[in-house]
């Protein structure tokens, strides 16, 4: 049985298997040894982290198979985007102009860069192997980060955004890049996006335009891009938008990808699960799927289970499920149903 939990320094050298095969654009999982090291240590110090308050912690979990020890799948929880340098954005907005002599008024749409995302909490970094795909334990990696969440609110926000991928071809070329990005970094696509995942963004506060760029004055390619999903990152988006999520007026900086948002007490993981105390009880493994996840905190853990009653102020698990949450009858668990 799968579950997700925290990662470990031990699993770097499988996490960077799965940076390597994670979607180009995925720029909180990159494949360097010396990044995803420094992403590991930060989320051990943050599931450490005794105050239970909002800050720049990220919480990095991965999708295990205990028997084997083999990752399938992770993904992140960042506390606060922004924290420590400004989260920059393209905000999609008509530019309003009007003339009283001629009694016109006409609104153009330009894309302009701001941090109006600061603060909030980011859900970044989700893959998944492509075995898994369009399965529960995709969902299991998505939405698990919700339950935890549930259980530790003071830790996050009250809204939660995530960015889904843009569109580029099977040439790693992104048209949104070569018509806007290009002319300032002279940069490929790659290349780029690599060194946001290295750096951070703050290179592109110095070298970005100040001033709006007005939408139709750039190629179709590029205008077809804005708001659009790469075909591989649907299923990522597909799951957060069952949730409650929703795309909202900004893009990515680099291929113009939609940015979705919500408030924490509209999304069905947190608003609509249940903590149940667990007791010991044979499972058909026929009954309904739930998410399950203990309460804890360095010791999270959730796991995907076929359940024969659904939970009310207790639940039945079997033996190989209260060891995957590492529960003991008696203890609290958090469920919501698939």
């Amino acid at each position: 049985m799968l579950a997700l939990r925290p990662v470990a320094l031990s699993d770097l050298p499988q996490l960077r298997r799965l940076a390597r095969e994670r979607l180009l654009g995925v720029t909180s999982l990159v494949d360097d040894e010396t990044c995803l090291r420094e992403k590991i240590l930060d989320s051990e110090v943050s599931f450490a982290k005794a105050e239970a308050s909002q800050g720049p912690e990220n919480y990095f979990l991965v999708l295990e198979d205990p028997d084997s020890g083999q990752l399938h799948g992770c993904s992140d929880i960042l506390a606060t985007a922004g924290f420590a340098m400004p989260f920059y954005s393209l905000r999609n907005r008509p530019f309003i102009s009007s003339s009283r002599e001629l009694n016109i008024q006409h609104g153009v749409p330009t894309l302009s860069l701001c941090h109006d995302l600061s603060e909030q909490t980011l859900l970044r970094s989700f893959h998944i192997d492509a075995a898994l795909s369009g399965t529960a334990l995709a969902q299991l990696t998505s939405r698990a980060r919700l339950l935890f969440i549930a259980a530790h609110p003071q830790r996050f926000a009250d809204s939660c955004i995530s960015e889904i991928v843009g569109y580029s071809n099977d040439a790693g070329e992104s048209p949104f890049w070569e018509a806007v990005g290009q002319h300032f970094f002279d940069l490929p696509y790659i290349e780029a996006e690599r060194l946001c995942a290295l750096q951070g963004r703050s290179f592109l506060a110095q070298l970005m335009p100040q001033y709006p760029l007005y939408i139709p004055m750039l190629p179709s390619s590029a205008q077809d891009c804005i708001g659009q999903i790469h075909p591989d990152a649907r299923e990522a988006c597909e799951i957060l938008v069952d949730e409650g999520f929703a795309a909202t007026q900004y893009v990515d900086l680099f291929d113009a990808g939609p940015t979705l948002q919500a408030r924490n007490n509209q999304l069905r993981s947190i608003i609509q699960s249940r903590v149940a105390t667990c007791y010991l009880s044979p499972q058909s493994g026929q009954g309904q799927l739930w998410l399950l996840s203990n309460e804890r905190l360095q010791g999270f853990r959730a796991i995907v289970a076929a359940l024969d009653e659904a939970p009310g102020d207790v639940a039945g698990l079997d033996l190989a499920m209260l060891d995957a949450l590492q529960l003991q009858p008696g203890d609290l668990l958090r469920g919501v149903a698939l």
